[in-house]
């Protein structure tokens, strides 16, 4: 029997705001445990939770990003269970009415634009941080961490397998950072996700039972994760088992998911609306204002790039897939004479290894897009060639001044006059009769052989086109 997987995630996002939703207690991530965990974060009798404005404007735009509905009326709930990091013994959270429901987000996966659902996305208040390592055999708490506000996106589940899960995974995260709501920052856990996965025979209508994978953090464990359970469920039901519904946790190191516990229902919950906390109305007036606000999304500017600067979609998917290097390669473009595709191509190559190599984020660049620009410049009009270019790139990123200083003093600028081309040329063919010969026999390829000993000779200065140009003339070709 042939079998295919169901899949829905659930991403947990942390929102950008200074304080948290429901205290005015820092959110600054990196503050030695404990300090910045508030009475109201903790509970403590007599205190009452405020809700934070800008966590729910950061709902609404995300909302108004994935054509989801803005509830006119929204409540929290108190969701009940115990853990040894929820200091009140509930979260709370939304349940039966969320702020944003019933939308839908386009993602590409393997060449393929694929619509998926959006269920719902929910405010809620993270909870703190359990520690296991250095406490003597015991586990310590951080609750810092405990009432950052959190908005969980719920997905229908919509997707068929682990790359379009990731797809999914990838697309939001995006999406979020292009809004200012998130940093995105997975290693902070800032984005993390649970995948529900289930698997029924391929063309059925009934869902299987389903699995939750907890508390994934990286684009490259959602994917394995979910390829390594939908075996593990397929090898179940093949020998003649059960899938349990329950909740289980990816072992990275071993390449396995394990039981957790069994999976709750939302009743395990005892779900009643919070008493310390009014309904949230939000009028059409906020949300319009809210929308007018909304940048350029991520698939406006793909296409954009695509029609106004003739680039592939290879190269537009790449330059947008962050908003800050799509501005940088914007602000490149406005700086430079050189064609668009010259800037993608330096900025998606040379640029982007070098911040690679460096670990640093495209803002920390230390070239700036109007330097980047200026040389891209110097390559189209022939001060240099593209080589040289590229060792101007690294004086630059190094520290050692500006475009045109760096070729100055370092005697960089290509050799353009014919005089001095053909001198170099008549030397190389004549100390290279053989190859000479070969070529005038018909062996063209070996053109290739005199320009690299033109360039050579020239340490990298002389004008590729012209010396292909003297080359043929002087072999006969």
């Amino acid at each position: 029997m042939e079998f295919e997987a169901v899949i829905g995630l659930e991403i947990h996002t942390q929102l950008a705001t200074t304080s948290k939703i429901f205290s005015g207690a820092a959110t600054r991530y990196g503050a030695p445990p404990n300090t910045q965990a508030c009475l109201v974060d903790l509970g403590y009798p007599g205190v009452l939770p405020v809700l934070n404005r800008e966590a729910v404007h950061m709902a609404i735009k995300f909302g108004l990003a994935t054509n989801c509905r803005i509830a006119e009326r929204s409540v929290f709930a108190r969701k009940n269970y115990f853990y040894p990091d929820l200091p009140k013994g509930y979260q709370i959270s939304q349940y039966e009415l969320p702020i944003v429901f019933g939308g839908h987000i386009d993602i590409i996966c393997e060449g393929k634009v694929k619509r998926i659902g959006i269920t719902r996305a929910h405010l809620e208040e993270d909870a703190g941080k359990s520690l296991h390592e250095d406490f003597h055999g015991m586990s310590g708490i951080d609750l810092n961490r405990a009432g950052t506000p959190l908005l969980e996106i719920v997905s229908e589940p919509d997707m068929r397998s682990a790359a379009e899960a990731g797809a999914h995974m990838r697309t939001i995260h995006t999406l979020v950072r292009y809004l200012g709501i998130s940093d995105g920052n997975m290693q902070e856990g800032s984005y993390r996700c649970d995948a529900n996965v289930s698997i029924r025979p391929r063309g059925a209508d009934e869902l299987g039972t389903r699995t939750e994978l907890k508390n994934l953090n990286s684009f490259r464990f959602v994917e394995k994760a979910i390829e390594i359970e939908i075996e593990r469920q397929i090898d179940v039901v093949e020998s003649g088992g059960t899938v349990v519904q329950e909740t289980r946790l990816y072992d990275a190191d071993r390449g396995e998911t394990r039981s957790m516990r069994g999976k709750e229902e939302a009743e395990d919950y005892r779900y009643f609306p919070d008493p310390d906390l009014l309904p949230v109305s939000i009028d059409s007036a906020l949300v319009e204002k809210l929308r007018a606000g909304l940048p350029e999304l991520p698939d406006e500017k793909r296409r954009r790039f695509i029609s106004e600067y003739g680039l592939s979609a290879y190269d537009a998917d790449i330059l947008t897939a962050s908003r800050a290097l799509a501005d940088y390669y914007e602000d490149c473009v406005r700086h430079t004479q050189a064609r668009a595709k010259l800037a993608a191509n330096w900025v998606i190559g040379d640029l982007t290894a070098a911040l690679n190599r460096a670990n640093l984020e495209i803002g920390e660049s230390h070239v700036g897009p109007a330097e980047l620009g200026k040389l891209l410049d110097r390559i189209e009009n022939g001060t240099i060639s593209g080589k040289i270019a590229k060792e101007v790139f690294e004086a630059i990123w190094n520290g050692e001044g500006g475009v045109d200083g760096i070729i100055e003093r370092r005697g960089l600028k290509q050799i353009s006059d014919s005089a001095s081309l053909e001198a170099l040329v008549a030397e190389v063919v004549s100390a290279n009769p053989a190859q000479a010969q070969q070529y005038r026999d018909g062996k063209t390829q070996v053109l290739g052989f005199f320009v690299g000993q033109v360039m050579k000779a020239s340490q990298g200065r002389a004008n590729p086109k012209q010396v292909n140009e003297i080359l043929r003339a002087k072999l006969g070709g």
